[in-house]
């Protein structure tokens, strides 16, 4: 069982697909009555056993978006396929499983992937943390809460995931970004780069800098890369 978050263009059909699995074991999984999904909606896939072993890159992907897709990590990923570098090119072709020869000895970190959420009219922990397949006591730790009292319009950081990261040990390889502790990010409704900033306990300006933006705007969809700051 993995968590997948629907990203512009997708389908129920087309995650079924790309999962191995059907449109109505999806429904049925997240209690959907349609075939209407949004973007950032996060659906709960029941994954098919036989895994590929190879993934063409799309429109959109990130290293971090297909990590998650397939239950693997970014260092996975670039180990995989040598890559020392987080860019992509669309029609890439990624190996999801290591080679016979790979024997890359990494010393690894795990940390905490969040999502921020708004609270709407009839939400409480409770119901949020059955959405998110979290609990109330894990939301209530990571947003500092004393009580389940919430209220309208209340942003809370939701645990998603995690991220393993490392760099290699023994070969010295340099693999960039990834020794920064970079991140990618998806845009939920509600997001602004002041929230997104201090969720990842970073600056507007270091963001807008990553991402060469010159304005404050975002759009839901949108992929950010996130420098992580202890």
């Amino acid at each position: 069982m993995i968590n997948y978050t629907v990203q512009r263009g997708d389908t129920l059909y087309g995650i079924a697909k790309q999962f191995g699995t059907t449109v109505n074991d999806i429904k049925r999984l997240n209690n959907l009555t349609s075939n209407t999904i949004s973007v950032g909606q996060v659906l709960r896939i029941n994954k098919d056993t036989s895994d590929p072993t190879t993934y063409t890159v799309q429109k959109g992907d990130s290293l971090y978006s297909i990590s998650q897709r397939f239950g693997l990590s970014v260092l996975d990923l670039m180990s995989y396929n040598n890559l020392t570098s987080t860019t992509l090119q669309i029609g890439q072709v990624l190996k999801l499983t290591p080679s016979d020869s790979d024997d890359s000895n990494f010393d690894i970190e795990t940390k905490p992937i969040y999502e921020n959420y708004t609270v709407k009219r009839g939400d409480s922990l409770y119901s949020i943390a059955r959405k998110y397949d979290t609990t109330v006591d894990q939301i209530k730790k990571d947003n500092n809460l004393t009580s389940n009292n919430l209220s309208i319009g209340q942003v809370l950081k939701i645990k998603v995931g995690e991220e393993t990261i490392g760099i290699e040990e023994c070969y010295g390889t340099d693999y960039g970004d990834l020794s920064k502790n970079y991140i990618n990010y998806t845009v939920k409704r509600g997001d602004s780069l002041y929230s997104i900033a201090r969720t990842y306990n970073t600056t507007v300006d270091e963001i807008k800098r990553l991402n060469n933006l010159t304005s404050n705007n975002l759009s839901i969809g949108q992929v950010l890369k996130i420098k992580e700051v202890s």
